[in-house]
C-alpha cells in the first residue's frame, strides 16, 4: 500500500509542475530587483509602483536590493536568472556606463536582456551641504571657495552620470577633486549630509525633504531645462556657462533577461504601461522630477543601444576609465 501511494506521488509530481507551469502569469510572486540601497531613489520609485503594479498584474510583487559595483551586481543576476517573468530587474544609466568605465563586462547590457519597460527620466543637480560654508550659496560662490583646495566630490558608482558630471564639472571648473564611489546614493546622501564630501549630484527623489530644510543646498542642474522639482529656482549648468554635455538626462528602466517569451513579455510591458501612464501616478513622479516618457519592448532596447554608443564616446573624452 506505501509503494503504490509512493509511486503515486512520483507521477503526479511532473503533472503538477506542468500543471503550474501552464497556468496564466504571474501564478507566483514577481521579484523586482533593484540595483542600489533601500532608500535611495531607484528604490523609492520601485516602491511607488509595486502597489499598482501588483493590481495590473493581479499578482504579488516584491522589491529586493542588490547593491554594488555601480549596479552590475544587480544586472549580472537578473542576466542569467530564468527568463520566465518572475525575476526583474530595475536599474538607471549605470546599466550601460558601469561596463564601458569600468572595462569590465560581466554581462552584455543589450544581449542579455529583455526590455520592458523605461519608467522616467530625469536630470541630477549639484548640492552640497556643511562640509561647505553656508555662506556658499552660487556655484559661482563654491567654485571661488574651492579652487585651490582639495576637494571631495561623490557619485553613485563608478561611471554613473554622477560620476562623468562631477568629473566634468572639476575639469570645466578648475578644480582639484578626489571622486569618491558610493554603492548607491543612499550612503552618500548620508555622507554630504554628514559633511563627509565637499558635494555631490544627486536625484530629486531621495534628498527632497532635506533639500526642502536647507540642509542640502542645490548650486546647479543637468538637463536642458530648469528642475520643476525644485521650483525652477536652480539655473541649469548650461545656464552658468557650463558645456551643453550637461544637458544629459538618465533613465530609470526595468529589464527581464533574455529570451522571455514574447507573451509574458507583453504582459509585463502592458502592465507597466498602464501604471506609467496613469494620470495619478505621472504627477507624483513628476514631483520627484521624474519625468514619465513611456517606451517599451524593442523601442526602449533601441534607445538603450543608442546610449551605450553615446556613453562609450564620453567615457573616452573624459578620461573615465582613469578617473578613481
Amino acid at each position: 500500500m506505501q509503494r503504490r501511494a509512493f509511486t503515486a506521488c512520483l507521477l503526479a509530481a511532473p503533472l503538477a509542475r506542468a500543471a503550474l507551469a501552464q497556468a496564466p502569469f504571474p501564478n507566483r510572486p514577481v521579484r523586482i530587483v533593484v540595483a542600489f540601497p533601500a532608500g535611495g531613489g531607484t528604490d523609492i520609485i520601485a516602491r511607488m509602483l509595486q502597489d499598482p503594479l501588483q493590481a495590473a498584474l493581479g499578482g504579488t510583487v516584491i522589491i529586493e536590493n542588490r547593491s554594488g559595483s555601480s549596479g552590475m551586481i544587480a544586472a549580472e543576476h537578473i542576466a542569467r536568472s530564468a527568463p520566465d517573468g518572475y525575476s526583474l530587474l530595475m536599474n538607471i544609466t549605470t546599466h550601460v556606463q558601469a561596463p564601458v568605465v569600468l572595462r569590465r563586462f560581466p554581462y552584455e547590457p543589450i544581449k542579455d536582456f529583455s526590455f520592458i519597460a523605461r519608467v522616467g527620466t530625469g536630470a541630477i543637480t549639484f548640492m552640497v551641504g556643511p562640509a561647505v560654508p553656508a555662506s556658499v550659496t552660487t556655484l559661482a560662490e563654491f567654485v571661488a571657495w574651492g579652487r585651490g583646495r582639495p576637494l571631495s566630490f561623490g557619485n553613485f558608482g563608478s561611471g554613473s552620470t554622477g560620476h562623468a558630471f562631477a568629473v566634468l564639472l572639476a575639469k570645466e571648473a578648475g578644480l582639484d577633486v578626489a571622486h569618491v564611489a558610493y554603492r548607491g546614493e543612499a550612503p552618500m546622501l548620508q555622507d554630504n549630509l554628514g559633511g563627509q564630501i565637499h558635494g555631490a549630484f544627486h536625484g530629486h527623489v531621495a534628498p527632497a525633504d532635506v533639500v526642502r530644510d536647507g540642509l542640502l543646498r542645490p548650486l546647479g542642474s543637468g538637463g536642458p531645462v530648469r528642475v520643476a522639482a525644485l521650483g525652477g529656482r536652480v539655473p541649469t549648468l548650461v545656464e552658468l556657462g557650463y558645456s551643453r554635455r550637461f544637458e544629459f538626462r538618465g533613465f530609470t528602466g526595468v529589464l527581464a533577461p533574455a529570451r522571455l517569451p514574447p507573451e509574458i513579455a507583453e504582459r509585463l510591458v502592458a502592465a507597466f504601461r498602464q501604471v506609467l501612464t496613469d494620470p495619478q501616478m505621472e504627477r507624483r513622479l513628476a514631483a520627484l522630477d521624474v519625468n514619465v516618457d513611456f517606451i517599451g519592448g524593442m523601442a526602449f532596447q533601441a534607445y538603450v543601444e543608442q546610449l551605450l554608443h553615446l556613453w562609450q564616446e564620453m567615457a573616452e573624452s573624459l578620461d573615465l576609465f582613469a578617473t578613481g
